[in-house]
């Protein structure tokens, strides 16, 4: 039992970041079932209302909301599109500025679901209540597609450009919410208002990143205070050097991260010339790789 354990333990050390969130969705829906099929329980408290005055009431389930699931098939689709998409996410990114991009996009897509309901009665007639993790995989789905939008992806026996994916997506949900307001009992508009909170939060994070800008930062500091708190501080006889962290973006130096988002381009126009040859480039492409083979 104990190499089990140990072996449990070891393979989840090896899951990337998302992989993770995977395996706590699992376990949450898990028991969500087992507790729904012996007591009829659910979690109510854990899921976002569209009222402001209930929502006051309840306000962690503006992060709480997105690790509920009760449809099969809803758990699913989510978590096998946060499964690829992570997959992307962490072959160029750090962990830390994935689960940024993870939790502001499900609590802009929590806000945006409030907003709607509250801003706008009329339109969205009845309450209802928001669940699941889509706000959040559509922010690191939109992210990839804003930050590097000429890149090929594989589709059946052709390629498409990954910003295509995108907006197609994003079209998709403008037309699920305008079809759920005319039709409520059939439509979905709370969870495709949600959906776009998520993917402005996306699209928004990778432009400031081009920048140099890591708008994360800050709830970054304050996640890492939070966990501080549940840390056992130990004493070292040592003194401790902080060093400043000025001048640093997405744990970069500026030079290291204008660096880094140059050998990104490089490699997309790099792999755009192998798939499609040199003269598929456009002008612009072509005077990058120009200036820098200079």
């Amino acid at each position: 039992m104990n190499n089990l354990n140990q072996d449990i333990r070891d393979k989840l050390k090896r899951l990337n970041i998302f992989e993770k969130l995977i395996v706590v969705n699992l376990v949450i829906y898990l028991t969500g079932l087992l507790l729904s099929l012996l007591f009829n329980f659910n979690f109510n408290w854990f899921e976002l209302p569209s009222t402001l005055g209930a929502f006051i009431m309840q306000p962690w389930s503006i992060i709480t909301y997105a690790f509920v699931h009760y449809d099969f098939w809803h758990f699913f689709f989510n978590m096998i599109w946060l499964y690829f998409i992570g997959g992307m996410f962490t072959n160029m990114f750090s962990a830390k500025m994935g689960l940024n991009v993870y939790f502001l996009g499900l609590i802009s897509g929590g806000l945006l679901f409030l907003l709607g309901y509250n801003l706008f009665p009329d339109l969205f007639k009845s309450p209802t209540r928001l669940v699941g993790a889509s706000a959040a995989v559509r922010a690191l789905l939109i992210f990839l597609c804003a930050y590097m939008p000429s890149m090929d992806v594989k589709f059946f026996t052709f390629n498409l450009k990954l910003w295509y994916i995108g907006a197609a997506i994003v079209a998709f949900d403008v037309l699920g919410v305008l079809a759920g307001i005319k039709d409520p009992l059939t439509g979905n508009a709370g969870g495709n208002l949600a959906h776009l909170g998520g993917a402005i939060l996306g699209y928004a994070y990778a432009k400031q990143l081009t920048k140099g800008n890591d708008i994360g930062k800050g709830f970054e500091s304050m996640m890492d205070q939070i966990a501080g708190w549940f840390k056992t501080s130990k004493k070292s006889p040592l003194k401790t050097v902080h060093k400043s962290k000025k001048g640093k973006v997405a744990g970069f130096s500026e030079k290291e991260f204008g660096e880094f988002n140059n050998q990104k381009k490089i490699d997309l126009i790099l792999d755009k010339i192998s798939k499609s040859g040199y003269d598929a480039l456009t002008k612009a492409e072509k005077d990058f790789l120009f200036r820098a083979g200079k």
